[in-house]
C-alpha cells in the first residue's frame, strides 16, 4: 500500500487506486477541484489514474481526504 504522505508518494508507472474517504464540506476551494479534476465525485467513489507528476500534485494537495492505494 502506497502512503499518501509527501514524502511517500512519488511520480513513477503505477496505477493508483484514489479513494474518496472524507468530505469536502467546509473545504477550500482549491481543494474542492482538486478532487473534482481527480474524477472523484463523493465518500467511497474509487477512480484509478496513472502516477505521473501532475496526478501526484494533486494528491499532496489533498492527501487527507483520499486513501492511495497501487492498482492491482
Amino acid at each position: 500500500m502506497i502512503q499518501t504522505t509527501r514524502s511517500n508518494l512519488v511520480a513513477s508507472d503505477a496505477q493508483l487506486e484514489i479513494t474518496q474517504i472524507k468530505s469536502v464540506i467546509g473545504g477550500k476551494q482549491n481543494q474542492r477541484d482538486t478532487l473534482r479534476s481527480l474524477g472523484l465525485k463523493r465518500i467511497g467513489h474509487t477512480v484509478v489514474r496513472n502516477a505521473d507528476a501532475v496526478t501526484v500534485g494533486m494528491l499532496n494537495t489533498v492527501s487527507h481526504l483520499v486513501k492511495v492505494e497501487e492498482a492491482k
